[in-house]
Parts: structure tokens; sequence; C-alpha cells
């Protein structure tokens, strides 16, 4: 399909360029970028179907560390192996690398704080990083099959974590819940299908 098509044609420096444009041109963090990614990725390039986009999102998730050079180590291995996975996170890295550089060579956290405009300019992207995390969320559960009827799980889920509560608000304890009932999941509908 258009995607194969796709690996064939794709260099390590295309993939290095196209990750750097995603990590100078997001502001807040992994969840913030997911939708330029896949609109890259996906909609514009077409290396990846949206349905593999999303495994590899699932895997780019389970990993530690930062969720966007997690993606770019994925999306980069399935399209070039190792040598894509260095392109494509070397590109998401160095921008930020760029940036923090500069402002820790000439501003300091009272030039930030004290500047009207530079404090301006941060409440107002403050907002536009809002949507930018709801948007992916909204792409993904669409294409996940999460209709209203499921809504509720990651909704609950959300304000347990928020709650504070001591046990209840680990995160961790519904990331291995939703391990477990996938696991559980998939093996009944094998079963169906076996029988």
């Amino acid at each position: 399909m258009k995607a194969e098509a796709a690996e064939a044609k794709v260099s390590c420096m295309l993939l290095f360029w196209t990750f750097a444009k995603i990590g100078a041109f997001t502001f807040g963090g992994g969840w913030a970028m997911i939708s330029i990614i896949e609109r890259e990725v996906v909609d514009k390039r077409h290396w990846l179907e949206r349905t593999e986009f999303l495994d590899l999102l699932a895997v780019a998730q389970s990993l530690p560390g930062i969720l966007a050079v997690n993606i770019a180590v994925v999306v980069g291995d399935k399209l070039r192996s190792l040598k894509g996975s260095l392109a494509a996170s070397a590109g998401t890295i160095m921008p930020c690398f760029l940036i923090i550089l500069a402002i820790a060579m000439f501003l300091t956290p009272e030039t930030i704080t004290g500047n009207p405009v530079l404090s301006a300019i941060f409440k107002g992207i403050r907002p536009v990083v809002v949507a930018l995390i709801i948007a992916p969320v909204v792409t993904t559960a669409r294409a996940s099959g999460i209709g209203w009827r499921l809504a509720w799980i990651p909704a609950a889920v959300a304000l347990l974590i928020w709650s504070k509560i001591p046990f209840l608000s680990n995160p961790i304890l519904y990331i291995v819940l939703g391990g477990l009932v996938g696991y559980l999941h998939v093996r009944k509908a094998r079963k169906k299908l076996e029988k």
C-alpha cells in the first residue's frame, strides 16, 4: 500500500529534517507533538497507515523516556531500522537543545518573569498547548474505536490519578490493569475464534 511504497524512498536526512521541523515548532511536550507527528507521518508523507501509527504510539508510550523521542525512535526504526531511529531522534532533540542553550546563554529567570512581552507570549501559548494535547486524544480514541460508551474509562482513570488518593492515584496501577484487561480480552477473543 501507500506506506510500503513510501518506506523504500525514505532517506535518513528526510527523517531527520521532518522530525527537526516537528521538534522546532511544538510547545507543550510529547502529547502536544502527537497530532503534528501523525499529520506529518500518516497524512502528509504516507510513511505509515493510521492503525500502524496507533500501534507504534502504544509502543512508544510504554517505553521509558520522553514520548516525542520514543515516537521518533519507533517511526525511524520502522522506516530505516537503527539509522532511521538515530536520525529521527536526533531531529527531535536538536531544536529543543539549541533553543534551551540559547535561552540559558541570553536569558535569566528574572529576565523572563520581569518582561511583560515574554510573560504574555507564554500565557498565550498555554491554551494552545491544551488544544494540542486534546486533539490527539480525540483522534486516537476515534481510530481505536472508543466511543461515548467507553469514554468513561479514561475519564475515570484521569480523575482517580488527579484525586491524589494514595493507592488509587498511582498511574502504574492503571497501566498494569489496562495490560491485564487487554490480555484477557484478546485471549477470550482467540478462544471464540478457535471454537
